[in-house]
């Protein structure tokens, strides 16, 4: 039996706008072919800068929308060929718990009615049943036996994340998707809550598509990262590949990027200037072209697709160059 949970081949989304003033039709290319394969019990990690396609993506791989083009395969089987039935069968195993602890829970419901309304809906089972569950899934979590009777507004960012993720499990799901899941929360609380979803990564087996800008979470929860922007994946590996030796210039100044104590890297530090391309007019060649201090003329010109470089897929026409050290490379771009 494969353990391969989801395959994504180059999924593509678009939307059709209307802009100015006689309504001018517009095309937004929020995801522009992203290939991957998740396996069981493994972490998936995308990031990238706000607009590049991550939340778009999540919609996809929990099939809230259709892709425009490409195929997503889960457990093997193409989604865009279910029958209405299988769909929802299909639904039932890809999960998903969102940004906003505040948000994302009914405030008029208690806790035993938001984590058994999945089993109320999707299955025939007594409310003894649901409830008995339902406390089991909560223990799992780290919530206490006295929370089950509670309203949303008597808990924590951190415990209101717990509840919205024991409901995202108590349907048994094959694949986790966790967009931006600890982002809203404190520093301390981010660590206890990555700390719960590896446990029950470990425990379940699942396999997650965690969406993340946070760098120093992704480091801690990811197996292998992909780095997104402007809707197309330009570096995809191991963690370790990823964060040890990134290849890609806009991987590289993310990861200079991201606050550290280790004074040889705050003398690296080298954020990413200007601003993201509009997807809806998105500029020739490499689309990072014109903030990457590394670019050359082919760079304006021609795409660069994904290729292997040293252990991991790279889009970059300089991939395979030993490219120099981020303050070096500011200089030469000055």
């Amino acid at each position: 039996m494969s353990d391969l949970v989801l395959e994504a081949r180059d999924l593509t989304r678009h939307y059709e706008i209307k802009r100015g003033l006689f309504g001018e039709k517009a095309t937004v290319r929020a995801l522009a072919g992203v290939s991957f394969a998740l396996e069981r019990g493994k972490t998936l990690a995308v990031v990238g800068e706000s607009g590049c396609g991550k939340s778009t993506l999540a919609r996809l791989v929990t099939m809230i929308e259709p892709p425009t083009a490409g195929e997503l395969l889960l457990d093997g089987k193409p989604v865009a060929n279910a029958t209405r039935q299988e769909l929802k069968q299909l639904r039932l195993g890809v999960q998903i718990v969102f940004q906003d602890p505040y948000g994302s829970l009914n405030p008029r419901r208690k806790v035993s009615s938001i984590i058994g309304e999945p089993l109320a809906i999707n299955t025939g089972l007594s409310r003894a049943e649901r409830d008995e569950q339902a406390r089991a899934m909560m223990a799992k979590v780290g919530l206490r036996p006295e929370h089950f009777g509670r309203y949303p507004h008597m808990f924590s960012g951190g415990q209101r994340q717990r509840i919205a993720i024991a409901r995202a499990l108590v349907m048994n799901p094959k694949l986790l998707v966790a967009d931006e899941p600890v982002s809203a929360l404190d520093v301390s609380v981010q660590g206890k809550l990555l700390n719960l979803l590896l446990d029950l990564q470990d425990e379940l087996k699942l396999a997650y598509l965690f969406i993340s800008h946070d760098l120093s979470v992704v480091r801690h929860i990811a197996s292998r990262v992909m780095v997104m922007y402007l809707g197309r994946a330009v570096e995809q590996g191991t963690r370790d590949a990823i964060f040890s030796a990134p290849r890609h210039p806009y991987t590289r100044a993310l990861l200079a990027s991201t606050p550290s104590t280790d004074p040889s890297h705050q003398r690296q530090r080298l954020p990413v200037q200007g601003e993201l391309p509009s997807p809806l007019n998105p500029p020739p060649g490499c689309a990072f072209h014109r903030r990457c201090p590394f670019a050359i003329d082919i760079c304006k010109l021609e795409r660069p697709e994904l290729r292997e470089v040293e252990g991991r897929f790279v889009a970059c026409h300089r991939a395979h160059e030993d490219l120099p050290a981020p303050t070096e490379a500011r200089v030469a771009a000055a």
